[in-house]
């Protein structure tokens, strides 16, 4: 029975109701509730003594928005500010759903909610949605609850949260930049050979003499593309896909891909700097909660974002649990800095792992907002000159027939 209610209220939709009353002392009062019925509307009101006088729906259906990671780092501290306010962890949960305006992340709070008042944990109820929160939430939040310190916790996961995304998003910029700039200019290009130079065309067929030889070959490239370009638009998106598939279902094709993006020039650095920053964060963070190293590693693991850094974490693990000392263990691998290794290393010696391990997240971390940005400034006139070389290339190949008639005139 608690597993066919626990389903409903799962596939629960939510809505967004504007209601107007008349609240304490006859004032009219109006707003905006998310709730799955007009029924839940009127209770939720009559009980902060509103008397509803008009409930209508809003906006439709609300299941509205994806739950982003921001989302859930948001939820950890405000979950963090309520507890060490002493809010009792339902009520908490009450006021963290009504502060938020996404109706997904409404709804998610809402059924852990449910879960924790039905008699379950708080990290029990997070670990019903492994969608959004991942075994690292799970158990530090378990760990936290365990030494009644669930308050603190959250807080760390929460800034754990923060420096993770700022760090995804550093590498992001530094993959999307040059693609996307290429992108718009291969999109120029192909506008002016598929609608531009063929007006061009027709003006020379006048001329009556031999056009340049830069001339003849951006025409023939106009010709082959007007004819073919559906198709190599429809062979582009077939590739992706197909590439992302593979990807996604191939765990040998992923790792020969990451292995690949490891060894270009600039990124390559930059992703493998970031995948050491992510797993030191991960770990000094899983470490300081009390989680035995081993499984520390293994949550590490999955955090780094690149199948050939999770099987050198796996590694690490297996070498740990035989009695390495993890310095050592991370060294046998041929992956992490000597950097790193050597400051893990004083770590393990001076009792103070997880600190070291910041530190070398830090410093990391640092390395790749630095590159970042010095990748940014070198590709900038790099970028500018391709683009220069395509679309300016085709525009003198077009001018260069004028060029020449005006000379002979």
């Amino acid at each position: 029975m608690a597993t066919r209610q626990t389903k409903a209220s799962k596939e629960a939709k939510l809505y967004r109701w504007q209601w107007t009353g008349k609240g304490p002392a006859g004032r009219k009062v109006s707003g905006e509730v998310i709730a799955g019925a007009r029924q839940e509307v009127v209770d939720e009101l009559s009980g902060q003594n509103v008397m509803v006088k008009r409930v209508r729906k809003k906006g439709g259906l609300s299941g509205g928005g994806r739950v982003k990671a921001r989302d859930v780092m948001l939820f950890a501290r405000q979950m963090a500010t309520m507890i060490r306010a002493g809010v009792p962890i339902l009520q908490a949960f009450s006021v963290v759903a009504e502060s938020l305006k996404k109706p997904a992340m409404v709804d998610l709070v809402r059924r852990m909610k449910n879960d924790v008042s039905a008699g379950a944990s708080f990290s029990e109820a997070l670990a019903s949605h492994p969608r959004y929160f991942d075994k690292l939430f799970v158990s530090m939040v378990a760990a936290g609850e365990q030494a009644g310190a669930l308050d603190n916790m959250l807080e760390r996961i929460a800034t754990y949260k923060e420096k993770t995304e700022a760090l995804k998003a550093r590498v992001k910029k530094a993959l999307y930049y040059p693609v996307a700039v290429v992108l718009v200019g291969i999109g120029v290009t192909a506008v002016l050979l598929i609608k531009v130079v063929p007006q061009f065309e027709s003006l020379f067929s006048g001329f009556g003499a031999e056009l340049p030889a830069m001339t003849q070959m951006t025409i023939r490239m106009s010709e082959f593309a007007q004819h073919y370009w559906l198709w190599g638009l429809a062979g582009v998106v077939a590739v992706g896909i197909a590439f992302f598939q593979a990807l996604k279902r191939s765990s040998a094709f992923r790792y020969r891909v990451h292995a690949l993006a490891l060894k270009l020039p600039v990124l390559g650095n930059i992703l493998d700097k970031s995948a050491v920053s992510q797993y030191s964060r991960t770990l000094a963070i899983t470490f300081a909660a009390g989680v035995p190293l081993v499984e520390a590693l293994n949550t590490a693991a999955g955090a780094v974002g690149n199948n050939v850094y999770e099987r050198a974490i796996h590694q690490i693990r297996e070498d740990v649990a035989n009695g390495q000392q993890l310095n050592f263990a991370m060294r046998l691998t041929e992956r992490f800095p000597s950097l790193a290794t050597q400051m893990v290393g004083i770590g393990e010696e001076s009792g103070s792992l997880d600190a070291m391990l910041n530190r070398v997240a830090d410093y990391f971390e640092e390395e790749v907002d630095n590159q970042v940005d010095a990748l940014t400034s070198l590709l900038e006139p790099f970028i500018i000159v391709i683009l220069g070389v395509l679309v300016g290339g085709l525009v003198v190949s077009m001018y260069l027939p004028i060029f020449e008639l005006g000379s002979v005139v």
